[in-house]
């Protein structure tokens, strides 16, 4: 399933359906996905030279792909020790919440004064999708399908560019919200709130779909981490007490669109 540049499904990641690139690109690419979807798990060791042999290709490029994952705060390169996945940092997770959440609102609320038909016509396509990545069990294209409405809803208000930007900031944000979609009922009320946003889009209520985005993202929370960090402790690094100490009064997400100007 792929669609166009233009905000129609797609659900590559790349928002252009294509996957050219510089061999750097592609390696880094390829990388960035599987650290985010939890193929390679934090704490794991990275090949250069592995990688190099896998994808065909001389080990300059993949070093490069490795320096860009670095600046990314997704690998840990540490000289005689090697190449790993990072951790998951607690302490920049719920900042990184606050701000995404700050930039949907954005997007949602333009998006509901400029959708076109055949945009909701195509996110509604996009919860049917979901609809059946859930029953079949499917967490890796539901994923895929959440991040194509996002980017969906983006483009519908305009503010293509600000999806990449929310793409940068929730990186780590991703693997956590991977970690959790194994919860019992988690992808069907997922499915649910997407619903909700789509309706409000469809109503061209900007307020209700505000108020429906910001819920939708009040997932992640001091609260809510904790339970998630003790079952994988390995995952994570840093202290989630000094979390609590700054977040512990309640969730994030809620504070973006009511703190003052």
């Amino acid at each position: 399933m792929s669609y166009a540049s233009d905000g129609m499904i797609d659900l590559s990641g790349n928002g252009d359906g294509s996957r050219a690139g510089t061999a750097t690109q592609i390696v880094h690419r390829r990388l960035r996905a599987e650290i985010v979807s939890l193929k390679r798990l934090p704490g794991e060791v990275v090949s250069e030279k592995e990688i190099a042999a896998e994808s065909g290709l001389s080990r300059t490029p993949v070093r490069e792909a490795l320096l860009r994952l670095a600046e990314e705060q997704l690998i840990d390169i540490v000289p005689k020790s090697g190449t790993r996945v990072s951790r998951i940092p607690v302490a920049s997770l719920l900042e990184a919440q606050v701000a995404r959440t700050a930039l949907e609102q954005v997007n949602v609320r333009a998006a509901a004064s400029r959708v076109q038909g055949s945009e909701i016509a195509n996110m509604r396509a996009l919860l049917m999708y979901q609809r059946e990545r859930t029953e079949a069990g499917d967490s890796d294209q539901f994923h895929a399908a959440d991040e194509a409405l996002h980017r969906a809803i983006a483009v519908a208000g305009g503010y293509p560019g600000i999806w990449k930007i929310i793409e940068q900031v929730k990186l780590q944000v991703d693997r956590y919200r991977r970690l959790t979609l194994p919860q019992i009922n988690r992808m069907e009320r997922v499915l649910v709130e997407h619903g909700e946003i789509v309706d409000a889009l469809a109503d061209r209520d900007a307020d209700r779909a505000v108020a429906a985005m910001t819920h939708h993202l009040e997932g992640l929370s001091a609260e809510d981490l904790r339970p998630i960090r003790d079952l994988n402790p390995d995952y994570f690094i840093g202290d989630i007490n000094d979390v609590y100490e700054k977040w512990g009064d309640g969730n994030t997400a809620s504070q973006a669109e009511d703190r003052p100007a």
